[in-house]
């Protein structure tokens, strides 16, 4: 068969495109230790050229990127440290959240030191995780309280925040909550947001948290241990969730779902196959949505087929991660923070 000139320029055009498309996939991490306290550190995030932290015993900082330097500060509300568990930030400031009564939410204020914007004390108290979709709207989620999911909302830069009422969201299921364990039960995509919870349902919103629905998910939530711990989505389509059970670590079974539809259907993943319990998910930045990385105190596990399969890069103990580029993470765990180089 003979081809013309621009019939052949054509063909090899096209797969020319295909071929730089295809990314090679990581085969290990290289584990770089950047700060080592004891404390427990389950919320990160990256802001700009810094890693901003908050952990327990009152305790929150950043970390130079450029030079590993580490900038700590402490907070001491009426003779006690609160646990942070969440983070988030807009252009001009930096949010810490604590988990139990009371429930202690600070922005950062004049010459840098936090101002207390929001406070809630009740026995059902218990807070989980915050972010922001712009520079002035944030949500922060805790678990149920009266009857229903507790939201917060802040429409003023976080300078205050109020609770959405039980009436304007959907009914909770039972002690329905979040898992505090890694401040990723929680993602915004433009106005919308997702909020997984324990009973492996996720709370959905199309319009920065006016009006709710909830998607199901064929995850495992039956027991107070179980759902989903962690969800990512790497565009307004497509997500992932993952959770199983902290307390039988090994187990598979139902535990990693796959959404291509914004969460309105749910596709269980290497369902009975590695990895078992993990308490963060991130898409790697530029892989169309293939590449995953999900860690947990069991190690760190990588997927480049959308979660279909998946190894284990490293046996290193990590609650929490966020990428800088495609390369390039940061997770923090128990007593430390990590700077990771994916190789390939």
């Amino acid at each position: 068969m003979k081809f013309s000139f621009p019939i052949l320029l054509f063909v090899l055009l096209l797969f020319g495109c295909n071929l730089e498309k295809k990314k090679t996939p990581f085969s290990s991490v290289q584990v770089a230790i950047i700060y080592e306290d004891s404390v427990s550190i389950r919320a990160i995030e990256i802001m700009g050229n810094s890693l901003a932290f908050a952990a327990d015993k009152g305790v929150f900082g950043s970390v130079d990127l450029a030079t590993n330097k580490v900038r700590l500060n402490a907070i001491d509300f009426e003779g006690k440290k609160p646990h942070f568990r969440s983070v988030a930030h807009t252009d001009t400031d930096f949010f810490i959240l604590s988990i139990g009564s009371p429930a202690l939410l600070y922005k950062t204020g004049e010459a840098g030191k936090m101002e207390l914007v929001y406070k809630e004390e009740g026995e059902n108290v218990f807070y989980d995780a915050m972010t922001f979709w712009n520079s002035k709207e944030g949500i922060a989620v805790g678990d149920s309280n009266n009857g229903c999911l507790s939201i917060l909302i802040t429409r003023d830069g976080g300078k205050s925040w109020s609770k959405i009422p039980c009436e304007n969201l959907p009914e909770g299921v039972g002690e329905e909550g979040a898992f505090a364990a890694s401040n990723t039960n929680i993602k915004v995509q433009g106005d919308k947001a997702w909020i997984a919870t324990t009973n492996s349902r996720i709370y959905y919103s199309e319009n920065k948290g006016v009006s709710w629905r909830v998607l199901a998910t064929p995850i495992l939530g039956e027991e107070s241990t179980q759902g989903i711990y962690s969800l990512d989505f790497y565009d307004a389509k497509i997500g992932v969730a993952i959770g199983g059970d902290y307390t039988n670590p090994e187990s598979n079974t139902r535990n990693k779902a796959i959404t291509t539809d914004s969460g309105s259907t749910w596709k269980l993943i290497a369902n009975d196959k590695d990895p078992g319990y993990k308490s963060c998910v991130q898409f790697v930045p530029n892989s169309n949505g293939n590449e995953i990385v999900a860690i947990g105190f069991t190690g760190i596990s990588y997927s480049s087929d959308r979660g279909e399969s998946w190894r284990q890069l490293s046996k290193e103990s990590f609650y929490t991660l966020r990428f800088a580029n495609d390369t390039i993470a940061y997770a923090a765990g128990k007593n430390r923070i990590a700077r990771l180089n994916f190789k390939k």
